[in-house]
């Protein structure tokens, strides 16, 4: 029944015009209404703004209503998109559909009666089975001809004859008005050709040809806010798709139609790809949007209308508002260009570079303290970000000068970095193995808040002779600017000023996140929920990078009093946002009701600490703090849960269970107990009467950090210039060939481990 209310085979002659519709009605899962007005006559400029897109036209093309093997209709694909159309029209969008099919499925259907009639003589002799097959296959092609089909049929004169122009106009907002969705096609068995010279000249003037340029002629006419053309291909590219180096075009402006070649046209339609441009630029020159996309991959299918409309950054979006500067895509391929040469410097013009950023972070201090002013008074004034978050943004003399050190120390490490010889081996004689060190490729960095990420990553990937894209979050957007200005002037003293990218579009994380064939490794700096996003939305990207901070402090019976509060106030207190902040203390069962019991606790009173009570812990007591909702829970600010615990094994288990193997402690004069706690602990990070807060790539003698890694592959812990460098294999040989090797060939492997000197290079 839904694929007949789809209307598919709605070109058969035998079918009625509009007076007399069958319409179909999607109606409600979800009682949550759209309600955006908006005033037609302009498109929409960006693809956030789809979401405001009340009127949506949805035009199927043929490849996409019928099977790639031509032996049907696609039913599976069409319950989805019906699904889709379904979830827009209850959110309270008005929803058009135009379809074709009915061309490539009249094909499909002669085939079929031809083949049947030539092998029907055939099954009779070969067997029962295979003619009932066949003869059931003939009734359901049958079955579905005969079942009402709601379509409304059009011809030009209903655009173009004025009266009849009002009936379709009238009777289609009706139709929308009651919930309605109406599915139009053209009447093919009385449209004439069109005038060749008049097709596609303004938007009074455009014939009905395909159903391109029916749904842009439609769209125009209900001033539609989108039109959604769904074909076989992914959107438009700048050649043929399959081509050697054909591109796709993530969004396409009405200046750009002479970079395009078109290939031939839609395999089953009457149209192709270059009907579909000029339809689209009409109804762009209407004041319609326009989102040429792929209705058939199945890995989309079920989702790619909705996407759409949530502005994701599906097939080929047309805007008549080309922005100031190049595209993310173009940013990506400047950065990887730029980053081959700085891969290709000498470590010390690299270094030259670092320390030159060094000194513009303390030369240009005023600034960049203006800036991040002008950003922190904004965070409050929105009221949208919390107090951690606020505190993350802040920069100070003091935070700048500290990153100043960090760089330097770094620029001194960067002469030990690219090119670094790893080991070196005699494969046989004349027959030399090197592992080298070589960057990445391209990383992505997201971060949130802390615009002090930014000098300290660039310099980690400049170091590394990586390329660099950076993603910020808008309530750093002022500070990030500068701060990505200095960095660009630095680079410019060696002529790889493109090397580091700011991505200041508006490009969606997760849009970012689809780059796989761009970007080689993203890293997330921020809370747990944007890193578990992007762990989520990366799809064949590696993410190097931690969800949560779980952080633990275990005092045992045999810790120091002075250090158990030293090392507790520290790691709670000295920066509780910061993701190696303790946010669990775990504290030996023979503690409880003692002296050092209670100064634990006033001590975290006098710091003004929240304190949630783990299972164990409230059970012995009468009066309790809050029972903890989860020991799982990263507070990020002046809040932690006490448990207990009836010794080190048990805390080891505990951390093991509910730790988040980032950063974990133990306080206790025993060394047995402590060595057996360092061994066991399976997290980046395990320390022994030392604050949480030591998990820093700065406080290790990294000069800098990437972020911190609970990663058990690659890099972990804090990740800094090592943790950007993968490996080579260079082999130096002079004709050697593996036949060489053979039983019958004249050379043996040796093998033979050659000394690699201290800072040796290749």
């Amino acid at each position: 029944i839904m694929f007949a209310r789809l209307a598919l085979c709605s070109r058969l002659p035998s079918r009625i015009r509009h007076s007399n519709v069958y319409p179909i009605s999607i109606r409600g899962f979800s009682q949550n209404k759209f309600s955006l007005p908006r005033s037609h006559g302009k498109s929409f400029a960006h693809r956030s703004e789809l979401k405001q897109g009340r009127r949506i036209v949805v035009k199927l093309g043929s490849a996409v209503v019928t099977r790639g093997d031509e032996c049907g209709l696609a039913l599976g694909r069409l319950a989805s998109i019906v699904e889709q159309v379904a979830v827009l029209q209850n959110q309270g969008r008005e929803m058009m559909i135009v379809t074709s099919g009915a061309v490539a499925f009249g094909k499909q259907r002669l085939r079929h009666e031809i083949l049947l009639s030539q092998s029907v003589r055939q099954a009779l002799h070969s067997g029962q089975n295979q003619l009932k097959e066949m003869l059931l296959d003939r009734a359901y092609v049958f079955d579905f001809s005969q079942n009402k089909i709601s379509t409304i049929l059009v011809t030009n004169l209903d655009f173009h004859d004025e009266q009849k122009r009002r009936n379709l106009n009238s009777t289609l907002h009706e139709l929308l008005r009651m919930n309605i969705v109406p599915i139009i096609n053209t009447n093919d068995a009385v449209v004439p050709p069109p005038v060749p010279s008049s097709d596609l000249q303004g938007v009074n003037v455009i014939s009905i040809k395909d159903n391109d340029s029916l749904a842009a002629r439609l769209a125009v006419e209900m001033k539609a806010d989108l039109l959604i053309a769904l074909s076989d291909v992914q959107g438009l590219y700048d050649s043929p798709p399959g081509t050697d180096d054909a591109k796709l075009i993530d969004i396409f402006y009405p200046g750009d139609q002479q970079s395009i070649t078109y290939g031939t046209k839609s395999r089953v339609g009457i149209g192709g790809m270059e009907a579909k441009v000029k339809a689209a630029l009409w109804a762009l020159q209407g004041g319609t949007s326009v989102v040429i996309a792929n209705g058939t991959d199945p890995k989309v299918t079920g989702h790619v209308i909705t996407d759409i409309v949530e502005g994701k950054k599906v097939g080929t979006f047309f805007s008549e508002v080309k922005p100031a500067g190049p595209t993310v895509e173009q940013q990506t391929e400047m950065a990887r260009h730029a980053g081959r040469t700085l891969a290709s410097l000498l470590p010390e013009q690299r270094g030259e570079i670092i320390c030159y950023l060094a000194d513009l972070l303390t030369e240009k201090k005023d600034e960049i303290l203006n800036a991040n002013k002008a950003d922190m008074e904004l965070a409050s004034a929105s009221g949208l970000f919390s107090q951690a978050l606020i505190s993350r943004l802040s920069l100070s003399t003091a935070k700048l000068n500290s990153l100043a050190i960090g760089l330097r120390q770094l620029a001194v490490a960067s002469k030990d970095s690219v090119g670094r010889v790893l080991r070196r081996t005699r494969v046989a004689n004349n027959l030399e193995l090197e592992q080298i060190t070589v960057p990445i490729g391209v990383l992505l960095v997201i971060f949130e808040s802390r615009p002090d990420c930014l000098p300290q990553v660039s310099a980690l990937a400049i170091a590394s002779g990586n390329a660099l894209l950076l993603k910020g979050g808008k309530e750093a957007s002022n500070t990030n600017r500068i701060l990505h200005q200095l960095t660009q002037e630095a680079l410019s003293i060696h002529g790889v000023a493109d090397a580091i990218q700011l991505v200041s579009t508006r490009e969606e994380v997760e849009d970012l996140c689809r780059l796989d064939k761009m970007i080689d490794l993203i890293i997330p700096r921020g809370s747990s929920q944007l890193v578990r996003d992007i762990q989520r939305a990366a799809k064949g990207i590696p993410v190097l990078g931690h969800s949560e901070g779980v952080c633990h402090v275990y005092i045992d019976n045999n810790a120091s009093i002075d250090k158990a509060i030293d090392v507790g106030i520290d790691s709670k207190c000295d920066y509780p946002a910061a993701c190696n902040a303790m946010e669990t203390l775990l504290i030996h069962r023979d503690l409880l009701r003692t002296p050092v019991f209670d100064q634990i606790i006033d001590m975290l009173r006098t710091e003004n600490v929240k304190i949630h009570a783990g299972p164990r812990f409230a059970s012995y007591l009468t009066f309790s703090p809050s029972e903890v909702k989860s020991l799982r829970t990263e507070y990020g600010d002046l809040e932690c849960c006490i448990e207990v615990v009836d010794g080190m094994q048990e805390a080891v288990d505990h951390i093991h269970k509910y730790g988040s193997a980032h950063t974990d402690v133990i306080v206790t004069e025993n060394e047995e107990t402590a060595e057996q706690f360092l061994q066991q602990v399976d997290s980046a990070c395990v320390f022994w009467n030392s604050s949480s807060r030591f998990a820093d790539g700065y406080r290790f003698g990294l000069g800098a950090e990437v972020g911190i890694s609970t990663a058990r592959i690659h890099a972990r812990g804090p990740v800094g210039l090592d943790g950007l460098l993968t490996t080579k294999w260079v082999l130096r040989g002079e004709g050697h060939t593996v036949a060489d090797f053979s039983e019958q060939g004249t050379m043996k492997y040796l093998h033979e481990n050659i000394p690699v000197p201290h800072g040796s290079f290749n």
